[in-house]
């Protein structure tokens, strides 16, 4: 019996399990088809050096095209019961749900190209879609900050000389600045900048069960307390 997955009746489970299965057949074609490819081959350099294409280009140039999806799911019936006449009722064959066998070499059968022509279809719409939505979000960040600028005082400020932040970010750390080549975060640079620009290097950290001790007892401080009309606890009304 089929295992039912988390929050997915018997049909949905079945369907996860088909599209993991048809995804890692697609990659071991792509991986056997550039392993034997020569290495003069130019799509395999293209490839391989990032000036064009990927391995997944490259396998279904010569191995196959792969599972095509609408919607993160396999194809949909359109018609009653089925994707298209061509298929029986009910069918969840890998072809009757939009698995091309072939590669661009070979070529496409009839249904097959249909069916690649619904993948294709939707990449442009969201490709549209999306750069219009991330180019008019740009716009608005760009419009919104164009005036700040960080300050040698460290703080920053709009054009109006007026502070936004004390310190840039909270703890001054250039994001540019913060990745390494072989992970996201370069926690070296990280633990540098905190050494070099805490203001009291000889001094333990505070631990979480003194911290309101300590806030009270600086409370208590007679600059504190000038704040106040006479005879009230600052501390008290916190």
């Amino acid at each position: 019996t089929l295992e039912l997955r988390p929050g997915c009746n018997l049909l949905q489970s079945l369907e996860e399990i088909l599209n993991g299965i048809l995804g890692k057949l697609r990659e071991s074609a792509g991986q056997e088809a550039m392993r034997t490819l020569p290495w003069s081959n130019t799509p395999r350099i293209m490839a391989e050096c990032g000036s064009k294409g990927s391995p997944l280009n490259v396998s279904q140039m010569m191995a196959c095209v792969g599972q095509q999806a609408v919607g993160g799911l396999r194809i949909q019936d359109g018609f009653v019961n089925r994707t298209l006449p061509h298929f029986q009722y009910h069918s969840l064959i890998p072809p009757a749900k939009g698995f091309v066998a072939n590669s661009f070499y070979t070529g496409l059968a009839p249904t097959e190209f249909f069916f690649h022509t619904m993948g294709g279809r939707e990449g442009l719409v969201d490709t549209a879609v999306k750069t219009a939505e991330t180019g008019y979000m740009a716009r608005r960040l760009m419009k919104a900050l164009e005036d700040l600028s960080l300050r040698y005082d460290s703080t920053v400020r709009n054009s109006e000389n007026m502070v936004v932040q004390f310190i840039y970010g909270d703890d001054y750390l250039n994001p540019s600045m913060m990745e390494n080549n072989d992970r996201p975060v370069d926690f070296d640079r990280l633990y540098l900048n905190v050494t070099q620009t805490l203001p009291c290097k000889e001094e333990p950290p505070i631990l979480g069960e003194n911290l309101v001790s300590f806030i009270e007892e600086s409370l208590e401080e007679e600059r504190f307390q000038r704040l106040l009309p006479t005879g009230i606890l600052f501390h008290k009304d916190l």
